[in-house]
């Protein structure tokens, strides 16, 4: 094969994704471009190469012979790549380093929030990027070098198809919090006083929604659910407004009390939410993610609770 003596090292990038990801749709979710445009890129590559780099196997695509040392070629420029970034991100300098965060749209912006802040008081600058999203995506992200780490309250599981690993941060038990009038009334008799109770709860594919529903279950308490959703935020914003009660990590029982104005009910015995960073590190190297997992884990085995203005505050 006659490599050409000028390609787009951006259409390589699509095979990549391609290979990598196992699917033309993954790859297309993976780079946020439609199917015409990457199967266009990689004719256009295939053409610059004289040669058939993909081709089908079922409803899968899979490399040729030559596709496949293609490939391993594609693999170690970005790594090499990665590597590049990394050590430019990370020699001392005066300009800040960048940290790409991405957030489990299930964990909540004030837990966030008091995890990525240890990150913004090392004595090197530090310019944070904040991305949202469910966590297929930040995975599918995190396995193309575009985040550094995600802040998740479940680790990686083998049908993400991610090379990653699984930092765990610590865990938190879960308290029911509601509006003050609503939280007085449901104190009595807890936990069977939720019975019948409207619920505002993160939707059935997270972690803590399974343990939530399984302790339920347990008590015997018919949960009425008015409301599910992606977003804790959101979630938060329907309980001030009084439609419901919701899970709260423990540790920020303090903080929902001062800024928004909940009340705690009652702690869900025997249910925790877990919190993890998930980097493609398996011994983290970048300074700003380890102060992240340094301060985090502290924090958590302390079993402090976290103020309004960042403080520790005991329960």
């Amino acid at each position: 094969m006659g490599m050409p003596r000028r390609f787009n090292y951006q259409h390589l990038l699509y095979f990549w994704a391609v290979v990598r990801a196992g699917s033309l749709r993954r790859a297309c979710e993976e780079l946020s471009l439609s199917a015409p445009t990457i199967s266009a890129q990689l004719r256009t590559l295939e053409h610059r190469m004289g040669e058939k780099l993909l081709t089908k196997s079922g409803r899968t695509l899979v490399p040729t012979e030559v596709g496949k040392l293609v490939y391993g070629y594609a693999d170690e420029i970005f790594g090499l790549g990665r590597e590049m970034v990394d050590a430019l991100e990370n020699q001392p300098s005066r300009r800040p380093l960048r940290l790409v965060v991405g957030i489990d749209d299930v964990v909540p912006k004030e837990t966030a929030h008091r995890l990525i802040e240890p990150a913004l008081r090392m004595e090197h600058a530090v310019r944070i990027v904040c991305r949202e999203g469910t966590l297929d995506r930040l995975a599918a992200d995190l396995a193309v070098h575009e985040i550094d780490v995600v802040l998740s309250d479940a680790a990686l599981t083998p049908g993400l198809n991610v090379r990653a690993y699984s930092h765990h941060l610590g865990e938190s038990a879960i308290t029911w919090m509601s509006m003050p009038r609503i939280a007085a009334a449901l104190r009595r008799g807890f936990p069977k006083s939720l019975d019948g109770v409207p619920m505002l709860l993160p939707t059935s594919d997270t972690a803590i929604r399974r343990a939530i529903d399984q302790w339920l279950a347990r008590l015997d308490i018919h949960a009425l659910i008015v409301g599910e959703f992606e977003d804790y935020g959101l979630l938060r914003e329907f309980a001030r407004a009084g439609h419901g009660l919701i899970p709260v990590p423990a540790l920020q029982v303090d903080y929902f009390t001062e800024l928004y104005g909940l009340k705690p009910i009652g702690i869900a015995g025997g249910v925790s939410v877990q919190f993890y960073a998930l980097s493609i590190e398996r011994k983290i190297k970048h300074p700003a993610v380890a102060a992240i997992v340094q301060s985090a884990r502290q924090i958590f085995a302390s079993g402090a609770g976290w103020g309004k203005r960042g403080k520790s505050a005991k329960r």
